[in-house]
């Protein structure tokens, strides 16, 4: 019985917490399941309700919910969502070829959603060259420093955020570690960084008739319904 309501709580905090990533922007997985926590069970009269560690839910299990609430409310639109955002990567992959970008995230994927953001991975030994190159694209970007856990221990990598149609955020690393396999906070399995030549073999498999319109005409199908969100 005590096995039924955990699982049952679990599958209702990761639900709490999809909705929370999807309809109030929270970002991380870590903060989306404690405040689905804080928010149900909160206090009743004077007592404060508690929950067992075991009754929160695991990454993969929110991640699960967050699919079937972006498949229940954006349909066939999150489809049109995932082309586009798969072309303006691919644009973005070509426009950065000298830093060997490579696609990682929802994206690649699939499993994109109202304010997903296209993670790239780019490498190079002199960080001052990115930013005079983004500077001659004419981009306009946000650097950040953000520590990570790779290979067992702490590091400090530059993080640069890009405001395109949709938001681009570029983890850069030294060339050294473009072989170095990192692991997935939500599953734990190896990150897959996707090449642009991979990316364009996947965006002609599985979205044949856009991208022959996209190919023919230059224009991606439905990109104006994402400019006013």
């Amino acid at each position: 019985m005590r096995k039924q309501r955990s699982q049952e709580l679990r599958q209702t905090l990761a639900r709490e917490a999809a909705r929370l990533m999807y309809e109030e922007g929270v970002e991380q997985y870590i903060n989306a399941k404690y405040l689905a926590a804080k928010r149900l069970f909160g206090r009743v009269g004077k007592k404060k309700l508690r929950y067992r560690p075991q009754d929160l839910p695991a990454n993969g299990e929110i991640q699960a919910a967050l699919r079937e609430l972006v498949q229940i409310t954006e349909g066939e639109f999150s489809q049109q969502r995932l082309f586009a955002m798969r072309v303006i990567a691919l644009e973005t992959m070509l426009a950065l070829k000298p830093f060997k970008p490579k696609l990682i995230g929802s994206v690649s994927t699939g499993h994109v959603r109202h304010g997903s953001d296209i993670d790239l991975h780019v490498f190079t030994d002199r960080i001052e060259e990115l930013e005079i190159y983004l500077n001659r694209l004419g981009w306009h970007f946000k650097m950040k420093q953000v520590t990570i856990h790779v290979a067992g221990q702490y590091k400090d990598y530059l993080h640069i955020h890009c405001e395109q149609i949709f938001p681009i955020e570029l983890s850069v690393y030294p060339l050294n570690e473009m072989r170095v396999t990192q692991r997935s906070s939500t599953n734990g399995k190896p990150i897959i960084r996707v090449k642009a030549s991979a990316l364009t073999t996947l965006i002609a498999e599985q979205h044949q008739r856009e991208w022959k319109i996209y190919l023919a005409t230059g224009e991606i199908t439905a990109l104006d319904k994402f400019r006013v969100e």
